[in-house]
């Protein structure tokens, strides 16, 4: 097809942003879910406990997750968001369909790390779904993971520890891609000396339960977003769509 300066159109509608929040154990990454609008959970962990939402039945297998996703393509509904709990435990299930389909029974055993780059292709067709929800049905995507602490080797300095999705370093960097925001989900700490007698004192953490969503990425943790988010928010859906459309 011939493509010349006629073809040029000027894009003004924003569309459904793909979220996906990672973070610390507990701190209410799936109950952040629940409060978007109209939310349906595809689920890979018993992780909703007596949270109050729908969900499809717990997916054991990847093509139960796929299944999940045409059934919002293809039926009819009302739902305006999809939220994935948890994409650290849909990781496994795409490593069974890759070892299904190499005849094998462990990723390790196709060698030579292949493996995690045949997955890939599976992470990919997945993923090209979820943009078809948010393109076709203009459906919030929210992909929740926990976090993980690993080695950073900066190029620029010495070596440092920072969390990141609790993934396959491809599978993570193609996820991260992917999304319009990656916000690392915490407490707000804080610290104190304390003396401790003779002279000494040390550092202790101090924490009011408050939850943060931290959006920009820095030396503890890996973030980011394509809105020009505040560097920190309140972990509530209400303020983040408030700034996701500028109605804040």
């Amino acid at each position: 097809m011939a493509i010349s300066l006629l073809s040029l159109c000027s894009h003004l509608a924003l569309k459904a942003p793909r979220i996906t929040t990672y973070g610390v154990a507990g701190v209410g990454k799936t109950s952040f879910g629940a409060s978007a609008p109209k939310p349906v959970f595809i689920l890979t962990e018993d992780g909703l406990g007596r949270i109050q939402a729908t969900s499809f039945p717990l997916a054991k297998t990847f093509s139960d997750v796929m299944s999940a996703i045409d059934a919002l393509l293809q039926e009819q509904h009302d739902f305006e968001t999809v939220v994935i709990d948890s994409l650290d435990w849909l990781e496994p299930l795409v490593w069974a369909d890759v070892c299904r389909q190499q005849g094998v029974e462990n990723l390790e055993n196709i060698g030579y790390g292949k493996g995690y780059v045949f997955a890939l292709d599976l992470w990919r067709a997945y993923l090209d779904k979820l943009d078809r929800l948010r393109d076709e049905k203009n459906m919030v995507v929210i992909q929740i993971a926990h976090s993980i602490i690993k080695r950073f080797d900066s190029p620029e300095h010495e070596p440092y520890d920072r969390y990141e999705i609790k993934l396959h370093a491809k599978a993570a960097a193609l996820v991260q891609e992917h999304s319009d925001c990656v916000l690392f989900a915490n407490y707000r700490i804080s610290t104190t000396k304390a003396d401790v007698g003779f002279k000494k004192t040390v550092n202790r953490a101090v924490g009011s339960g408050e939850r943060v969503l931290y959006t920009q990425e820095k030396p503890a943790f890996l973030a980011k977003n394509r809105y020009n988010l505040p560097p920190e928010l309140p972990m509530d859906w209400s303020v983040l769509q408030g700034c996701l459309t500028g109605q804040s």
